[in-house]
């Protein structure tokens, strides 16, 4: 297995994550993978983008600190450094899973 480059804990800065869950659809993969330790997400589950799309969000919150990918053959498993984020950033993962989860539950409602 190998790594694909992604920034040392030290160099992770607010800007980058802030822009990295700027976007609706990285922000549903950092929901995901919220759920568990390691995802292995293959291109195109559930989300409806194309897979050239995917990719670029994908590298985009890996090379902004929030995610680690490493790959065995032809399969990337996807995990969020909580550990990492937590240490430098206490809460703010935490913060916006619940936001994500209480705008989720605004709009059930709303819906209803």
């Amino acid at each position: 297995m190998r790594e694909l480059p992604h920034p040392p804990a030290g160099d992770i800065t607010l800007a980058q994550l802030m822009h990295a869950l700027s976007d609706p659809a990285r922000l549903e993969i950092v929901a995901r993978l919220a759920d568990g330790d390691e995802t292995c997400l293959p291109l195109g589950t559930g989300l409806e983008l194309h897979k050239s799309t995917l990719s670029h969000h994908y590298r985009v919150l890996r090379e902004a600190g929030l995610t680690r990918t490493t790959v065995d053959g032809r399969t990337r498993l996807i995990r969020l450094r909580r550990d990492d984020l937590d240490k430098l950033f206490p809460g703010l993962l935490d913060a916006v899973l619940h936001a994500l989860t209480s705008q989720a539950a605004r709009r059930a409602s709303a819906a209803s």
